[in-house]
C-alpha cells in the first residue's frame, strides 16, 4: 500500500506517490482544474491515480498563515478535504502543514536553473513532493 501527496489549489492539483515501503515520494502528476468551482474532474482522475498505485492513506497539504492561523486558503481545503472523505470513504486522510512548501520548491527550482516555464509548469507536482516526503520522514522517525 502507498500514500498519496495531494498539493491541493485553485487551477492546479499537484500529486505525489510513495515508494511501497514509505521511505521515498515520487511526483505523479499536475491535475488541472476547469475552474476553480469543479471538483468532478479531479475527484475522478484521483480515484483513478489512488486504485493505479494501490493507496491507503491520503496526505493533503493544509496551508496555514505563517503565524499557525486558518486562512482563506485552509478554508478550501478543508472544503476539498470532505469532498474527498465522501468520495474515498476507506481513504484515511491526513491534513500536513504546508506553509513554504510551494515557495521552497521553486526556489529550488531556480537554483537548479529551470526557467520560468519550467517551474510554472512542475510547481504544483514539486510542492506534493515535498509535502508527502515531509509526512514520510516525520513517521520515519517516529
Amino acid at each position: 500500500m502507498r500514500i498519496l501527496g495531494v498539493d491541493y489549489g485553485d487551477k492546479n492539483i499537484g500529486v505525489s506517490v510513495s515508494c511501497p515501503n514509505h521511505v521515498f515520494a515520487f511526483g505523479v502528476e499536475t491535475i488541472r482544474r476547469s475552474s476553480s468551482e469543479s471538483f468532478k474532474q479531479p475527484i475522478l482522475r484521483l480515484r483513478e491515480i489512488i486504485r493505479e498505485h494501490n493507496v491507503s492513506k491520503l496526505i493533503l497539504g493544509f496551508p496555514k498563515n505563517m503565524d499557525g492561523s486558518i486562512g482563506e486558503r485552509c478554508e478550501r481545503t478543508l472544503e476539498f478535504r470532505d469532498r474527498l472523505q465522501r468520495n474515498f470513504k476507506s481513504l484515511e486522510i491526513i491534513l500536513w502543514d504546508e506553509r513554504m512548501s510551494s515557495l521552497s520548491q521553486e526556489r529550488a527550482m531556480v537554483e537548479l536553473g529551470l526557467n520560468k516555464d519550467k517551474i510554472k509548469q512542475n510547481i504544483d507536482e514539486a510542492a506534493a513532493i515535498y509535502i508527502l516526503q515531509g509526512y514520510l520522514d516525520s513517521i520515519k522517525s517516529d
